[in-house]
């Protein structure tokens, strides 16, 4: 799980079939965000679903993933990882990020996220660089 993963390439069934596996991982685990190296698979592609606990399901799906603008500003937050369960580790990130992505059919997608989403959204891209929220990241 440490390894840079690759970009996708081939925005396919398989690839759909990947997501649709990433969003019921996460929810049988009871997460808010899994990327495909903590299945094995080692793919620039994390899902995220901040909001169902409290509400509805309103899984995002985000291929190619970059940060493409942060604020300078910073936060601190608690974390948790599904790959370390019980260990939480307390991180400074910026306060929000801008994401370029792509969708499952390769459309170019863009957005800002504050708070918990910039925590969730910056979190899951750490793991396709092989990063881990035990990496020395605390602040």
């Amino acid at each position: 799980m440490s390894q840079v993963c690759a970009p996708v390439e081939r925005f396919d069934g398989a690839l759909g079939d990947l997501a649709m596996d990433l969003i019921q991982t996460l929810y049988a685990a009871e997460g808010r965000g899994l990327a495909a190296p903590q299945i094995g698979v080692a793919a620039r592609i994390f899902v995220t679903d901040t909001t169902w606990k409290e509400g509805a399901p309103s899984p995002m799906v985000f291929v190619n993933p970059e940060i493409i603008a942060a604020a300078a500003e910073m936060a601190e937050y608690e974390e948790r990882c599904l790959s370390i369960p019980g260990q939480p580790v307390r991180i400074k990130r910026p306060r929000w990020v801008e994401l370029r992505w792509q969708s499952l059919s390769g459309q170019t997608q863009q957005a800002r996220f504050g708070g918990f989403d910039a925590v969730c959204v910056q979190h899951e891209r750490d793991h396709l660089d092989g990063i881990l929220i035990t990496d020395g990241m605390a602040a």
